[in-house]
């Protein structure tokens, strides 16, 4: 078996301790602080196991402290809504006695529509075009800073390939509009639900860095500091997460240290299968030892 899908599904398997109550764990890294997109993962994993015959269909949540990497995260799971189509749960990840993160997930049961319609996909190249044998063919590939670099890397659960290469070089995106290919490393088993929840894992990467776009910089130059503040996840349509999906993003505002970022998630034939709104705090450091917190 994979490496990729064993880490996968170890980050996204949760221990239950009693009922409605469950224990995460995070992968040895190198982050001083858990990433986001594990913790609505796994919250969402939580409040999946306390439901039955309806898949999640929307997520809002807040993140209120950085996780710590070293310690278990617990996660509580409220049950306050079975109805006729809709369920709703509320989730709280706790460490060290205090809430971190909290999340409201809606379940619906499957139903028909008379209506059915969804924007169009933007045109970008497809994913072949960005692999690494591809891009390695050019020379700025070589001159890559070596965190994007990873992206390439056989060590990640997701797949990442950003399309607009030269931001990473300075270039300006007059329309802040950034797009990325991204699927889970390799194959997961057949269930919906958890293909929707290692989307939801997915859905937090480089998301705030949408709001540098426009001023041809990135969250990875070491001069800005980030932190998500809040998520929220739409899933309109079926997908599978380990195969190609386009992460198309922008940011429609920043003020006040606060940015506003947008996603449309894409399958290759243009079908939309789920929205993605994050405000972020997005800061310039001061000084070489500006503190990360919140």
């Amino acid at each position: 078996m994979s490496k990729h899908l064993i880490d996968l599904l170890a980050i996204l398997d949760l221990e239950p301790i009693e009922v409605n109550l469950f224990r995460g764990h995070t992968p040895k890294a190198t982050w001083d602080r858990v990433f986001g997109g594990q913790v609505i993962g796994q919250a969402m994993v939580a409040a999946c196991r306390t439901v039955e015959g309806r898949l999640p269909h929307s997520l809002h949540c807040y993140f209120m402290q950085a996780g710590d990497p070293q310690v278990p995260i617990i996660y509580q799971v409220e049950r306050l809504r079975d109805g006729k189509s809709y369920s709703t749960r509320r989730v709280t990840a706790i460490q060290h006695g205090k809430a971190i993160f909290s999340v409201m997930v809606s379940f619906h049961a499957n139903e028909e529509s008379a209506f059915d319609h969804h924007d169009k996909m933007p045109y970008v190249p497809p994913p072949e075009k960005f692999s690494a044998e591809e891009l390695s063919k050019q020379p700025m590939f070589l001159e890559m800073p070596e965190i994007i670099r990873t992206y390439y890397g056989s060590g990640r659960p997701v797949k990442m390939r950003p399309v607009e290469i030269g931001r990473y070089f300075g270039q300006k995106i007059d329309d802040g509009r950034v797009h990325f290919w991204i699927k889970t490393a390799t194959k997961l088993p057949d269930d919906q639900a958890l293909h929707i929840c290692a989307l939801a894992y997915a859905s937090d990467f480089s998301l705030v860095d949408a709001v540098m776009a426009r001023y041809g910089r990135t969250l990875f130059d070491g001069r800005m500091t980030s932190a998500s503040l809040d998520h929220a996840m739409w899933f309109h349509r079926p997908f599978r997460a380990d195969e190609w999906l386009l992460y198309a993003q922008d940011s429609p505002s920043a003020h006040g240290g606060r940015g506003l970022t947008r996603g449309l998630i894409f399958k290759p034939d243009g079908t939309l299968v789920a929205s993605v709104a994050q405000e972020g705090s997005v800061r310039e450091r001061r000084g070489a030892f500006a503190h990360k917190s919140i």
